[in-house]
């Protein structure tokens, strides 16, 4: 992909380029819990953003994103805002870099990518925090990759119409090779957990349906869970989000004051975030088996009480936990489409592929694709 960006640059605005990339993020597990203040295990996937960028010695950016084959030219400034909603990702990196203090000016750039879009990889993501590194790093404007990917999430926030979390730039920023990063969403305190898989590597598969229910279900499975948590402190007053909630105070006082779908909402919620760190402590003591089946508890939980999975992803990661050879599965992202997560034994990688590919084109009539992939590094320059 670099030598495709670096000719096409090179085609359009000359040579002198530098070439950056960051990539889209996997959450291993930890679904629905980041605006419950809970715990998310994301990380950095090998497919991603590549841009070629130099700097152009005015005060405009000029901008070629070549999978789309479209340019946009746009100012610094805020009424600058280009029409592009992809050229939006770049100005308002520009503009929150500007907020904190950075002095930036214009550039030429061309970017591509190879992150599925509509996967729930956040290619989005990969692509804001390729340009707050690249910029950070030409400007020399000392801003470190914590406040980068807090860029990026304003950027989302105030330029592209997205409240979303802090998850996917922050794994896309601060992405570590074969770590996953144990990232609590209520204070943003992180660790780096090795992520050693023995003999099993990780499988991505896209169930190919398009993602139409996710806005208004995610609406409106915000709006249960702030429910949950309000009827909850009548009975629990020091808990500030679900997350403060453990399995065993939602044991003694869920059913007094939840009942039907806003409790199995709350249930989800407070069990998958004690998955998540059981989790992240089993792969600390290397039992790779049992952090396969907090995968499978997490898609049944996700399925049976959070409703976010419905049938295609049910049916893709069904037929991938009942190869033999694959100890885990589960869908990962918002829902209502997008990808499953697989843990599957290294020497069977390319038979579960087969195997899964068929049986669920049997069942859905829609062909899955499959990305063999590894955990990597986050933003940084590419260097030749």
């Amino acid at each position: 992909m670099k030598e495709k960006v670096s000719k096409k640059f090179q085609e359009i605005y000359g040579s002198g380029a530098i070439l950056f990339a960051s990539p889209g993020r996997i959450n291993l597990i930890g679904e629905h819990t980041d605006y419950n203040g809970g715990f998310v295990f994301p990380g950095a996937v090998d497919k991603g953003i590549v841009a070629a960028i130099k700097l152009n010695g005015t005060d405009k950016v000029r901008a070629y994103a070549l999978d789309l084959g479209e340019s946009a030219e746009f100012g610094l400034n805020e009424a600058d805002k280009p029409a592009q909603s992809w050229a939006c990702y770049i100005f308002g990196v520009c503009r929150e870099i500007q907020k904190r203090g950075g002095k930036i000016g214009g550039f030429d750039t061309v970017f591509a990518g190879d992150v599925p879009l509509g996967a729930g990889m956040s290619s989005s993501a990969a692509l804001e925090s390729t340009y707050a590194f690249a910029l950070n790093d030409l400007y020399n404007c000392g801003i470190d990759k914590f406040e980068l990917a807090k860029i990026g999430q304003s950027t989302e926030h105030n330029y592209c119409g997205v409240n979303c979390g802090i998850m996917d730039q922050f794994a896309s920023s601060l992405g570590k090779k074969d770590n996953a990063i144990l990232l609590n969403c209520k204070t943003l305190e992180y660790e780096y957990i090795p992520l050693e898989l023995g003999n099993y590597s990780l499988v991505i598969a896209n169930c190919n349906k398009p993602r139409s229910l996710q806005d208004s279900k995610y609406n409106e499975r915000r709006a249960e869970t702030e429910e949950a948590l309000e009827k909850l402190k009548t009975v629990i007053p020091s808990a500030a989000c679900l997350a403060d909630i453990s399995p065993a105070q939602f044991n003694e006082f869920g059913k007094k004051v939840l009942s039907g779908k806003v409790y199995d909402r709350a249930k989800h919620v407070i069990e998958e975030c004690a998955r998540v760190l059981s989790s992240a402590e089993a792969l600390k003591k290397g039992e790779i088996e049992k952090f396969g089946e907090y995968l499978n508890q997490s898609h049944y939980s996700l399925r049976d009480l959070y409703e976010v999975t419905g049938d295609y992803l049910d049916a893709l990661s069904a037929r991938s936990r009942e190869f033999d050879g694959c100890i885990g599965s589960r869908m990962t992202g918002a829902g209502f489409g997008g990808c499953t997560v697989s843990l599957v034994e290294k020497d069977k990688v390319d038979e579960f592929i087969k195997y899964v590919d068929e049986k669920y084109y049997a069942d859905m009539g829609v062909r899955a694709a499959f990305y063999k992939t590894s955990i990597e590094n986050g933003a940084q320059e590419i260097k030749e």
